[in-house]
């Protein structure tokens, strides 16, 4: 297939590989301008504008950073809405509000253009393996048309309905569940190591007994041994807690751990661990919670 890619940050350049490797053609366009070659993937071309990118293309490829960034190249003059042909299909990667994917689905549906919503479960790093996780929303002919791009990038697919915001709204949901994994580990680490005991023999001993997860496993790592480079910060973690706080408010529902969630993110941003690792950010105000005795 012939694929814009808008996005180039870390997930969507290892995505941008993934699909080389499976021998589609890729026109690539990233809001701030970087090298292919710099972002090892020169096989692709680059084109000088959304609509450079999307014109000729059989499917479009969003991977950005957020709602704005995300409504800041489709809609507009400037967006790709403009020019996409009526028989390509959008195919949104990212973690958006169920919101704004509403607003996608319905002002595709308004132009006669196609719309999946398939958000991945992975770090940069899950991504460049090739082994993501998706799952994805829209009607079945155009869950096959996207079905040869999200089989290239990922190791399984779970379709989750016929209205694209079921798949951003599932995704916000696995992303709480992350959160809630690793709030409860690291306040586990804290009353380990004020008992005296070993968190990375903690770590290794409960997982072996109770949940046998290599994600249990190697999130708890990235905790205790902080990685050089974040795979998510704690800005993202605290984007998705708020557009799922977002969500269950126009569901008419009130869940007690996405509030707390959304104030330790919002806490740890203040005390200046914006672009710390999500899951060292959250380990970190752990503690210092910990040691806040009033």
């Amino acid at each position: 297939m012939k694929i814009a890619f808008l996005g180039l940050g870390k997930m969507g350049t290892a995505v941008v590989g993934r699909l080389l490797l499976a021998g589609h053609t890729v026109s690539a366009w990233n809001r701030t301008p970087k090298s292919l070659q710099e972002l090892g993937i020169p096989s692709a071309s680059l084109a000088p504008s959304v609509h450079a990118a999307v014109e000729q293309c059989d499917a479009v490829c969003t991977m950005l950073a957020n709602d704005e960034a995300t409504e800041a190249v489709a809609f507009g003059p400037e967006g790709f809405l403009a020019v996409l042909p009526a028989n390509a299909v959008h195919i949104a990667l990212g973690t958006l509000s169920v919101a704004l994917s509403r607003r996608l689905m319905e002002s595709h549906a308004a132009a006669g253009q196609r719309y999946v919503a398939a958000p991945v479960f992975g770090r940069p790093n899950i991504a460049a393996q090739g082994r993501l996780w998706v799952v994805a929303a829209g009607d079945d002919s155009t869950l096959e048309q996207a079905r040869t791009v999200l089989d290239a990038i990922g190791r399984g697919v779970t379709i989750v309905g016929n209205e694209p915001t079921q798949a951003h709204a599932f995704k916000l949901g696995g992303n709480f569940t992350i959160s809630a994994m690793v709030q409860t580990l690291s306040e586990a680490f804290v009353f380990a190591s004020a008992e005296g005991l070993d968190p990375e023999l903690f770590l290794k001993t409960v997982n072996e007994a109770l949940f046998q997860s290599t994600f249990y496993l190697n999130y708890g790592r990235v905790m205790l041994h902080p990685p050089e480079h974040p795979g998510a910060t704690v800005l993202l973690g605290e984007k998705d807690i708020r557009l799922l706080r977002e969500a269950t408010q126009s569901a008419g529902i009130r869940l007690g751990l996405v509030e707390y969630l959304q104030e330790q993110f919002s806490a740890a941003i203040r005390s200046g661990m914006g672009d710390t690792d999500w899951a060292v950010g959250q380990y970190r105000m752990a503690e210092q919670a910990s040691r806040n005795k009033t």
